[in-house]
């Protein structure tokens, strides 16, 4: 038995599925089997019941997953405690970000991170808000930000709210569209789609306003320089936060739409955005420096957006 084993158990419980607890653990399906077999065998009882669709532990498989979770949840907080030690002038930070948010937030606050801490190697993640709660899971990353909708009702994870990211459709100069004195959302549909991963409200809107049973972008990247590039070269109708077209809106280079008959909900297109870690894990010291910048570089957005 190893801790290794115990996290492996805990997923399987968390997922009451083998091939999604293995996918959020990083391994294959067949290890990951051999891996739950392996820690039934030490303790030489069945730990989930394999009779029932739902997996639900067994009454030993119980009593497992309680000391399991504080097991994992001290090995966690030791490790955490002995990094306070070094008084952030080493270490590692590993940390993710949406889109919206690598656009100005986070590159300033890296920069004031990076200042204040010199000796703390940082990696940051961009990634969607789906691969970044996986990498969350998995422990390589500490904390993530950006939308937190999707996590806001789950246990295994903490929110902590920053400012709202509004968003907006944008086309090229010259697109087809900008000849007509009024839109509806029938020219949107008209068009390929470029836009990051979708909310899962929004991705349901379009779908009834388009009058499909589900609805994709043609084009779904969270590369924004890609995406604003095909918009740019196409008659693409892109879709992302204003912060990460304001030079392009500015200077020309793309033209903000609007729609007549599109609900304000999605003419923003808002990321409620925030910070997500998990929840009964202490933060590493350099992961509580880098939120606390996060947090003191959005307060005036915040502020101003109340206003």
């Amino acid at each position: 038995m190893d801790l290794r084993q115990l996290r492996y158990f805990i997923a399987l419980t968390d997922y009451r599925s083998f091939v999604r607890a293995a996918e959020a653990m990083g391994i294959t399906q067949p290890a990951f089997s051999r891996a739950i077999q392996n820690l039934e065998h030490s303790f030489g009882c069945p730990l989930v019941d394999r009779a029932s669709k739902a997996l639900p532990p067994t009454p030993e498989g119980l009593v497992v997953l309680q000391h399991a979770r504080r097991l994992v949840q001290g090995a966690a907080q030791l490790s955490n405690d002995v990094l306070q030690m070094t008084k952030l002038d080493a270490g590692e930070l590993h940390f993710g970000s949406g889109p919206a948010l690598a656009v100005r937030l986070v590159p300033e606050a890296l920069h004031l991170f990076i200042e204040r801490h010199p000796g703390i190697r940082t990696a940051l993640l961009v990634d969607n808000a789906e691969r970044l709660g996986q990498a969350l899971r998995r422990e390589q990353i500490e904390f993530f930000v950006d939308d937190i909708r999707l996590f806001e009702a789950d246990p295994n994870f903490h929110t902590e709210p920053l400012s709202p990211r509004p968003g907006l459709f944008f086309c090229r100069p010259g697109h087809p569209l900008l000849s007509k004195d009024s839109l509806s959302t029938n020219d949107l549909f008209r068009y390929p789609l470029a836009s990051a991963l979708l909310a899962p409200g929004v991705r349901k809107r379009l779908a009834n306003l388009s009058g499909r049973s589900d609805f994709a972008p043609h084009l779904q990247t969270e590369h924004l320089a890609i995406l604003r590039s095909v918009v740019q070269a196409s008659d693409a109708i892109g879709t992302a936060s204003e912060e990460a077209v304001a030079e392009d809106l500015a200077s020309g280079k793309l033209v903000r739409l609007h729609w007549r008959n599109l609900p304000p909900a999605l003419e923003v297109l808002s990321v409620r955005c925030g910070v997500v870690s998990r929840s009964g894990y202490r933060l590493s010291p350099a992961a509580r420096a880098m939120i606390e910048t996060l947090v003191g570089l959005d307060a005036p957005m915040q502020a101003a957006a109340i206003r």
